[in-house]
């Protein structure tokens, strides 16, 4: 493997992450993370040396899941949408009841966030993104990141705290 393909693979468990805020059924999310390392291999020509990977490699994602959702939109226009009894559970690796309550709480107010907060929250809380690159990869003026981040982080505290979450 060369310099790129490694650092794509270094990167797999940051694109999961992002991918699960952006998709609500894991295997949807895990579809995004291949979609996406697909489209970073096939188009690798147009990577320049010296930027960050893991921006580039957040910008395709976001662009396939805009595409996608896109597509989605249309298709449950169509088809009768899926069953809501699908149980989330947070990471088994949670110890004890009322963190992984606590956590699977964190995660639905998280999905709740209208999309272009809640690629914020996820590009710059939850994946460390600073506040340039994290507009870069939403393809936004920093201002416009910065409002949405603050917005998204104070209804994640409304919402959060209505619920009794500490954290």
């Amino acid at each position: 493997m060369d310099e790129f393909q490694t650092g794509l693979v270094e990167l797999l468990p940051r694109l999961r992450r992002l991918a699960r805020v952006l998709r609500a059924r894991d295997a949807d999310a895990q579809d995004l993370v291949q979609q996406t390392v697909e489209r970073a291999l096939a188009q690798r020509r147009q990577f320049r040396t010296g930027t960050r990977l893991d921006s580039w490699a957040f910008t395709i994602m976001r662009r396939l899941a805009i595409d996608d959702g896109r597509s989605l939109q249309r298709w449950a226009k169509v088809v009768s949408p899926e069953s809501e009894d699908d149980a989330r559970v947070a990471d088994p690796a949670f110890a004890g009841e009322a963190l992984r309550a606590d956590a699977l709480a964190v995660q639905e107010a998280i999905r709740a966030l209208p999309d272009d907060q809640r690629l914020a929250v996820a590009l710059v809380l939850i994946d460390g993104l600073s506040y340039a690159e994290a507009a870069n990869v939403m393809g936004v003026p920093a201002g416009t990141l910065t409002s949405r981040l603050v917005r998204g982080r104070q209804s994640l505290i409304e919402t959060l705290a209505a619920q009794g979450v500490t954290g």
